[in-house]
């Protein structure tokens, strides 16, 4: 069956829409414990060719339409250096400076981006509660992400560790910075594959992309990283399997089908549940403990994804409670 022709029921099933996110939040945490024991080049590429040939192979499975045009491949090949080799090339860079809640929550800052340029692109409505909700989605994050400290300062009118350089040194220093580089690049992946889907099947696009974005990140691993895989245990190939199967092509192949035919701003804002389910496993297996302040972040992230998924009807009970008290019932909703 074509994508287009799926019943409109399979987009709002609630299992299915948190399904991705969940999947890429617990396959943080299992990167993160393989990751002492191997490369990142290498843990990227493997999360990414065998997924991508069991994406195929079920695309076959399914009949999936296989023709590719020569317009085809040039999005496809677009598609794989972008959300296949940038991607999870800087996510496990970034990955081995981070703890793996720390590291979904930084790369789960992409949806602000997302509906910027879908709002750009596909004149996608936002309105005023889509971005509030965006903003406080944001303000979650950050409470996740940033030192407690550097918080604690600011609420104190503290903001010398702003200057001299020592933010950014810090943040340097660490992965936060590739996990922002990861987030942009997922960001435009999301955005691509509406335009790559016009030429290609949305699984058979996906299977590929991975095949294809996987190759570069296999050469840099062969050209600087030495043996990788000598130091993985048993344990750390289980880790790595469900990276791959559950994390890679599963979650990629349920997120770009519902990306190419849904909202992308609603789509994408559910990415804010991928750091929740990092951190509450990151702590439950790698002992990341999260403090009052992250606790406080999760709580902000969860009120984002209400808000910006009940925006519409959130609007219109707004409107009608102003009718009912006799105020405007045309609120601004600016975009």
């Amino acid at each position: 069956m074509d994508s287009a022709a799926a019943p409109p029921a399979a987009t709002r099933n609630p299992i299915v829409l948190i399904a991705p996110f969940f999947l890429w939040g617990t396959a943080m945490v299992a990167m993160k414990g393989a990751m002492p024991h191997t490369a990142p080049f290498f843990m990227a590429g493997m999360r990414l060719v065998p997924a991508g040939a069991v994406v195929l192979l079920a695309g076959l499975l399914l009949r999936r339409p296989q023709a590719i045009g020569r317009q085809g491949w040039l999005w496809i090949a677009l598609f794989a250096l972008v959300d296949g080799t940038l991607f999870q090339g800087f996510l496990a860079a970034g990955l081995q400076r981070t703890g793996a809640g720390l590291g979904s929550v930084m790369i789960d800052s992409q949806p602000l981006a997302v509906a910027v340029m879908a709002r750009g692109l596909f004149g996608e409505h936002i309105g005023a509660l889509g971005w509030i909700g965006l903003l406080w989605g944001i303000a979650g994050i950050s409470l996740l992400g940033l030192p407690d400290e550097w918080i604690f300062s600011l609420f104190h009118g503290d903001t010398t560790w702003l200057t001299g350089g020592t933010a950014l040194t810090t943040l340097l220093q660490g992965g936060e910075w590739l996990m922002l580089l990861a987030a942009l690049s997922m960001a435009t992946g999301t955005i691509l594959i509406r335009y790559v889907c016009r030429y290609v099947d949305p699984v058979v696009a996906t299977g590929w992309h991975m095949v294809l974005g996987g190759l570069p990140l296999f050469g840099l691993s062969a050209l600087g990283e030495v043996q990788p895989w000598q130091g993985l245990t048993l344990f750390d190939w289980g880790a790595i399997a469900y990276s791959t199967l559950f994390g890679s092509a599963l979650a990629y192949g349920i997120f770009f089908f519902l990306a190419a035919q849904g909202n992308l701003t609603s789509l994408s804002a559910l990415t804010f549940l991928t750091p929740v389910f990092a951190l509450l496993f990151g702590n439950l297996f790698l002992a990341e403990t999260l403090s009052v302040l992250q606790w406080l972040g999760v709580s902000f992230t969860l009120v984002s994804i209400y808000l910006i998924n009940q925006r519409d009807a959130l609007t219109q009970k707004l409107r009608q409670w102003m009718l009912a008290y006799g105020a405007s019932a045309s609120p601004v909703e600016p975009d």
